[in-house]
């Protein structure tokens, strides 16, 4: 069942249960509007550190700060009614320590009324998604191309390759044995992205993955065609609305300079009429 047939908001344990079953439908949000046009229609809203670099201007998510998590997390929670709200864990607010990380996704659920936390990381975060799980916060892990280590990894380039996949598919081993609800597959190899959504035992979440994963997630700005600046491979545009909006834009420049706009429809007279 989708998530505009239910009549309360998903949990976490809903979406563990969708593991075979009806693929998940997950989009990124930033703000109230664009939560509440998407509610009716996907299963899973994430409020992204992509935030940064869409909606900010930064260079990669490593600049994003738990304020800026808090902000758009308190905007996008305004704007559901039914989807599960997961909220991205920001670089450098969990890697120190379980306690640290603890500390953080505790202050990200009670001020924006997160459904869960997002964490990127394998083997080596295992031991800190069982400390969250067991204190009662849910975490969505994230494997393959982590994009808070863009600077470890030498750039975004795809994971698991070769040798390099039975890596891969430790790290999507260890964080389901952690207790994870879900784990997203990003840049990985189409035919290693099948073979750990059959030996997981939680759905797989893919971002330039497969369609055989139990779920998909894009950037919404990328899929509607608002962030221009670069396409990646895995991202279909489903709109152009960038496009439409700066053909907008300038025609309103063209308007206000040739005094077109406002007409006397958008004015108001000097006296009411009678």
């Amino acid at each position: 069942m989708s998530a505009t047939g239910q009549a309360r908001q998903l949990m976490p344990a809903d979406i563990l249960a969708r593991k075979g079953g009806a693929p998940i439908v997950c989009l990124t949000a930033y703000t109230t509007p664009m939560a509440a046009m998407m509610d009716a229609h996907v299963d899973l809203v994430l409020v992204g550190d992509s935030v940064g670099m869409v909606l900010h201007g930064l260079p990669s998510t490593v600049g994003v700060t738990m304020d800026m998590m808090i902000l758009h997390g308190q905007a996008v929670a305004r704007g559901l009614k039914q989807a599960l709200m997961v909220i991205d864990m920001p670089f450098g607010s969990y890697e120190e320590s379980p306690e640290q990380a603890f500390r953080n996704a505790a202050r990200l659920m009670r001020e924006t009324g997160a459904g869960a936390v997002k964490l990127e990381g394998g083997q080596h975060m295992a031991e800190t998604i069982a400390f969250l799980v067991k204190r009662g916060i849910p975490v969505m892990a994230h494997v393959g191309l982590t994009p808070q280590s863009v600077n470890t990894l030498g750039g975004y380039k795809v994971q698991g390759r070769g040798a390099d996949g039975e890596r891969l598919m430790a790290d999507a081993k260890a964080v389901a044995a952690a207790g994870a609800f879900s784990v997203v597959l990003e840049k990985v190899p189409q035919g290693l992205a099948d073979r750990v959504t059959a030996e997981v035992a939680i759905p797989t979440v893919g971002i330039g993955a497969s369609a055989g994963c139990d779920g998909q997630v894009l950037v919404v700005d990328d899929m509607l065609g608002l962030f221009t600046a670069f396409k990646p491979k895995f991202v279909k545009r489903f709109g152009t609305l960038g496009e439409q909006a700066e053909a907008a834009i300038a025609a309103y420049a063209a308007e206000v300079r040739a005094r077109t706009f406002p007409a006397p429809e958008h004015v108001f007279a000097d006296e009411v009429k009678k």
